[in-house]
């Protein structure tokens, strides 16, 4: 306000990607708020089925679900393991987590969430999650060995709140491999690693393999609330009419605003960009240290 100029570092906590006003993006919000903003999902949203359709075009997933941030999309991710237990003779359905992940602050979320601090308060939080070391395989085959309720497992490929870990592509392959064995779902939270900030779309691409469940938010819409759950192979059709639901989830400004945000990554070869300048930063870092 007293004309000094900043440099948001953050992204706004990985979410303006294509940073502050970028005036194409100012453009078709300005524009799909003059045309409409809001409708209910009782009608067909032309800029929701639009988006689902993009998405699953870089995902190769089948079915989207949109919500209005991270914390929901997780919640429907995890509401979709619980009805795919049910639906598979496993009421009690059990999901792997990971030691400093994050999820959310939702009471569910915040029980997968890896963070004595971020859970401290809110006791009792929902049972149904088994936590494991990160790029621990050994771990993960040895719950698979104990417990006969895991019906999933649920990770970041990139952890951010709990420090900056990569997983091993080998450990992401070989849990795929586990859950294919086991008839589990693989499910990924891209929330803050997604869209384009590795040098790839989504996290897990590096790895080669193809998740269950995918979930998405923050730099999708590029500052306008969105959130999405990607459902694909096995928990493909989970979900039926009615099973979930919301109120302002794949409204037309916020699916304008990803549509839009997804269109200028491309257009302007941000995910090259990405991986250019982290190359850049790791031959750095290199080179300080030897």
């Amino acid at each position: 306000e007293d004309g000094t100029e900043y440099l948001d570092a953050l992204a706004g906590i990985a979410v303006n990607g294509l940073g502050h006003g970028h005036p194409k993006l100012v453009a078709a919000l300005a524009e799909q708020v003059g045309r409409l903003i809001h409708v209910s999902n009782v009608y067909r949203i032309v800029e929701q089925e639009r988006l689902a359709d993009r998405l699953c075009e870089l995902t190769g997933m089948d079915e989207v679900f949109f919500a209005n941030s991270g914390s929901e999309a997780n919640e429907g991710a995890l509401k979709l393991v619980r009805m795919f237990g049910h639906k598979h003779g496993n009421p009690e359905a059990q999901t792997i987590v990971m030691e400093h992940a994050w999820h959310g602050r939702t009471l569910a979320t915040l029980a997968a969430t890896g963070s004595d601090k971020a859970r401290k308060g809110f006791d009792p939080l929902p049972s149904g999650f088994i936590r494991v070391p990160y790029n621990d395989l050994a771990a993960v085959q040895r719950v698979a060995a104990a417990e006969p309720r895991v019906q999933a497992v649920w990770l970041e490929v990139l952890q951010g709140e709990g420090g900056i870990r990569v997983a091993d592509a080998e450990y992401l392959r070989a849990l795929r491999r586990l859950c294919d064995e086991n008839a589990w779902l693989l499910m990924v939270d891209e929330v803050q690693c997604g869209i384009g900030r590795t040098g790839k779309w989504f996290g897990y691409q590096w790895a080669g393999i193809q998740p269950d469940v995918i979930t998405l938010a923050k730099g999708l819409g590029s500052g306008v609330p969105i959130g999405a759950v990607l459902a694909g192979g096995a928990a493909r059709g989970t979900f039926g009419p009615g099973n979930h639901g919301t109120t302002f989830g794949g409204n037309p400004l916020a699916c304008r605003a990803g549509l839009e945000t997804l269109r200028l990554i491309e257009e302007e070869g941000l995910i090259d960009n990405a991986a250019a300048m982290g190359s850049r930063i790791r031959a750095g870092f290199a080179a300080a240290l030897k």
